[in-house]
């Protein structure tokens, strides 16, 4: 049966061939906004040789394409090579194989050169050119040229697959020196790095990619004008001006660079944040809320304020980002607003302070202490250490149990139930034995012991008890009725079982005619039945007796 793991590794680079392609492709289907040429170029198998001006009532593009097609055609004619110059109308005039090729005017010159210095640098560019182009034709060559191909393409994928790896491993470091002191990493600094890296990686990979590919078809003739082709393209649509803000155009180019700017700017306000957070405000005073809510402050404050930073140095006018507002104001109102409204949630929830990082919190069906309080959502871990996200509307719209909010110190019920027989006395002074065996519960206030009520089978007692680590309050519960258990059973105090008491009354039970008529019947079918049995039992003894 065919192994289909064996084509992972070829299907990624295809798939990263065909991602290069697509690029390229992109770009070769792309209008590109251009200034008209004043000068085109003289181009052999892809390589430009010399660029000419318009000349009369040719343009530089109809002279250029006259002379390479002649090129062409003596290249695919396998002629030989000879470049004379003449005098035709006081002008150089450029020969091959005794046709005319070329005129060299005025326009054509180079600052500080005659018009029979041009001509002749040109034509031994021509001639150079052609030779070099029979030679690039012969098997020799084409064989070499093979071979350098399959090696560069080996070596492109090896290096594809080595920045990969790099990739992990950087990530892997990070992940070890992000990680807190109670082992649980910072994941949202872990995602930022992992998409930045994974952004770096597939851009590296592009580029390695299409440089291969390019340097590859410029090393045959017969593809050498496609490497032309799409490296005049590539450089025409990075560096020509595709979006107009206000009075000034910007290229692919620049918004690329403003972009990688913008997220470089990101990451510097995380690893700001980061650092005063475990170097700095970790050794202060300050509690692990008010940190966090500075911490939130500072890092959203640097993104907003450099961002108008950046813009203003790139010379963008803030002014005409007015038409992109309104636009945005319009998506919120209709596609966007819960995401709004979890941000102004945030945000009343970072000035407002109602909970706070490091609180212990009970929200609908979850209860946790929360880790983090983000732009969208807070994220709150359970005691099972299972991160629960919540979106930040839902603190100020339904109601919140906020054990930590302002004073930590929290009282706790534990009900106790013991049989009737019991004295209440008794009850209440093991109640607060136990609750002076434990460590953990607060002796001021002190505990308190209530009797509740008579129940059906029990006397009713609740144990009033204060802890300062309302996070452990299940423990703690656990632990004193523990401890409730064994003090009762050390002064013989019954706890009872569930009763149920059923009384029996005697009477007078009324039948109608026809049920007395039913039993009638019923209890004569009965005595038929037990006389038929009687009538056989003599028969069968009998016969046990012969037998005997």
């Amino acid at each position: 049966m065919f192994d289909f793991h064996r084509l992972r590794l070829p299907l990624k680079y295809l798939n990263i061939l065909i991602t290069v392609l697509t690029f390229v492709l992109f770009f070769w289907f792309t209008p590109v906004v251009s200034q008209a040429l004043t000068k085109a170029p003289v181009i052999l198998d892809g390589q430009q040789l010399f660029e000419i001006s318009d000349s009369g009532q040719y343009s530089a593009q109809e002279r250029t394409n006259l002379i390479n097609s002649q090129l062409k055609n003596v290249i695919s004619a396998s002629e030989s090579i000879q470049v004379k110059i003449e005098k035709r109308n006081q002008l150089p005039t450029i020969l091959l194989n005794d046709r005319y090729l070329l005129t060299v005017t005025q326009q054509d010159t180079l600052p500080g050169s005659t018009l029979d210095e041009q001509a002749n640098i040109w034509a031994q560019q021509i001639e150079g050119a052609l030779q070099e182009a029979h030679l690039e034709r012969t098997k020799t060559y084409l064989q070499q040229t093979t071979f350098i191909a399959a090696a560069i393409l080996l070596i492109t994928v090896g290096f594809s697959w080595l920045l990969g790896w790099i990739k992990h491993k950087i990530i892997r470091v990070a992940s070890l020196r992000l990680t807190t002191s109670n082992a649980i990493p910072n994941s949202e600094t872990l995602k930022v790095l992992e998409l930045f890296f994974k952004l770096v990686l597939a851009s590296m990979r592009i580029g390695l990619w299409m440089s291969a590919i390019l340097y590859i078809t410029n090393l045959f003739p017969f593809t050498r004008q496609w490497s032309y082709q799409i490296s005049n393209i590539l450089i025409t649509s990075f560096t020509s001006p595709i979006l107009t803000l206000g009075k000034n155009p910007y290229s692919l180019t620049e918004l690329i660079v403003l972009v990688g700017l913008l997220f470089g700017l990101v990451i510097f306000a995380g690893t700001l944040t980061n650092f005063l957070r475990s170097r700095i405000l970790s050794f202060t005073v300050i509690n692990r809320g008010a940190q966090e809510a500075i911490l939130i402050l500072l890092k959203y404050g640097l993104i907003f304020i450099g961002t108008l930073v950046l813009l203003q140095i790139w010379g963008l006018d803030i002014s005409s980002l007015t038409i992109l507002a309104s636009a945005l104001s319009v998506g919120i109102g209709f596609g966007l607003q819960d995401i709004a409204k979890n941000f102004g949630s945030g945000l009343v929830l970072v000035f407002e302070r109602p909970i706070q990082v490091g609180d212990f919190v009970e929200v609908g069906e979850y209860t946790g202490i929360v880790e983090r309080i983000g732009a969208r959502s807070t994220e709150i871990r359970t005691l099972d250490h299972v991160s629960i996200i919540v979106p930040n509307s839902r603190f100020l719209e339904k109601e919140v149990i906020n054990w930590s909010h302002r004073n930590p110190i929290s009282r706790l019920h534990l009900p106790v139930g013991v049989a009737y027989s019991s004295d209440p006395k008794a009850v209440q002074s093991a109640l607060l034995e136990a609750a002076s065996k434990h460590p953990n519960v607060l002796q001021t206030p002190l505990p308190l012991v209530l009797f509740k009520e008579f129940g059906n089978n029990t006397l009713n007692f609740e144990l009033l008890v204060w802890t300062a680590e309302p996070n452990k309050q299940f423990l703690l519960k656990s632990d004193l009725y523990y401890i409730i258990y064994e003090v009762l059973q050390q002064r013989e105090i019954e706890i009872p079982l569930a009763q149920l008491d059923l009384h029996l009354r005697s009477g007078k039970l009324e039948l109608t005619p026809e049920m007395q008529l039913a039993l009638i019947q019923m209890v004569e079918r009965l005595s038929n039945q037990e006389s038929d049995i009687d009538s056989s039992n003599p028969i069968e003894k009998g016969t046990e007796g012969i037998d005997a």
